[in-house]
């Protein structure tokens, strides 16, 4: 007669997917947290609030493009419509900011997924191109239906009471608010990247036909992950209209998506830091050279091409190729 071996083990993931949060990471958001926490007294807040905002509607990006390999040309429809509700919300319903910033970032959500659904049965420039299509529909919609105010936008939005208790009138204070939760939204992407989830994320990236023979629902991650990044976009975007209490149609026309994308491959496609140095480095521009008109867009060109011939990876992508530290 045998016994039936009762001695219990513990059940371990294989080593490739044990992840631990290298020390390097750790040092650099600190510093980055620090940094931020003193640059309100020295610079001008707005200005900060702007550069954040758009920092994280760069990594959101970057979720999608630089760990899922799907390129989005039509982002700025989850950022703008995020930013119109979050709007209304705030200015007709009424609602307090964390309320109106829930409901826009909710609708970028539904958005993602409805998008989503149908873009990622294509690939490639047919899946970029379908994006740019939904984007463009949801552009028309802006502009003809009531209450986003058409050419006018939605403007004068009030800050409102934070949980009806912190006045966001103030531009310290709010932005305050921002930097926890754009750094919140930040943190969120890092631990998706780096848990197994991201790391089959990467597999399908790098070899899909590869993922589907081991098993993975590829359309599932896909969609997984478009949706999350519509999220975090609508997060930005409902952010934004609250900080500049206006939301108005260039938050949904395709430049604005051209934008975010440029952000992240001047920063550095397929880093954590990249998109945060690629937000800074283009509202920067245009803000400290504005005087020079439609010359922005041109000078922005100059920069991309600069980028592409020089820093192939991105700023961040050839300090990690320095270093050998991963960014």
């Amino acid at each position: 007669m045998t016994v039936a071996n009762t001695e219990t083990h513990p059940v371990t993931l294989p080593a490739d997917l044990r992840i631990s949060t290298p020390r390097h990471h750790v040092v650099i958001f600190a510093g980055l947290l620090g940094l931020l926490l003193v640059a309100p007294f020295v610079l001008y807040p707005v200005f900060l609030m702007k550069v954040l905002c758009f920092a994280l509607f760069a990594s959101a990006l970057n979720l999608l493009l630089g760990y899922g390999g799907l390129l989005s040309f039509g982002h700025a429809a989850f950022f703008g419509s995020a930013s119109y509700v979050a709007a209304h919300a705030a200015k007709v319903w009424g609602l307090t900011p964390e309320l109106a910033i829930l409901l826009g970032t909710g609708a970028g959500a539904v958005l993602g997924l409805g998008i989503g659904a149908l873009a990622i049965r294509r690939q490639g420039i047919y899946f970029a191109m379908v994006t740019l299509a939904f984007a463009q529909m949801v552009f028309f919609f802006a502009l003809q239906v009531p209450f986003t105010g058409g050419e006018d936008g939605i403007q004068a939005v009030p800050r409102g009471k934070l949980f009806g208790l912190v006045d966001l009138s103030n531009d310290l204070t709010l932005y305050f608010v921002v930097l926890l939760i754009v750094f919140g939204g930040l943190l969120l992407i890092y631990r998706i990247v780096h848990s197994p989830f991201g790391q089959v994320l990467k597999a399908i990236r790098d070899n899909e036909p590869r993922s589907v023979s081991l098993g993975y629902k590829v359309n599932r991650y896909k969609l997984a992950v478009f949706v999350m990044s519509a999220t975090l976009a609508g997060l930005a975007g409902a952010t934004k209209a609250i900080v500049f209490q206006l939301a108005s149609l260039t938050d949904v026309y395709w430049t604005m998506s051209g934008e975010v994308v440029l952000m992240t491959l001047i920063g550095g496609m397929g880093t954590i830091f990249g998109p945060l140095v690629g937000a800074a480095v283009i509202v920067t521009m245009q803000n400290y050279f504005a005087g020079f008109g439609a010359w922005v867009t041109i000078l922005q060109g100059i920069v991309f091409v600069v980028t592409v011939l020089l820093f192939r990876e991105g700023i961040i992508g050839v300090i990690a190729r320095w270093t050998k530290k991963a960014l």
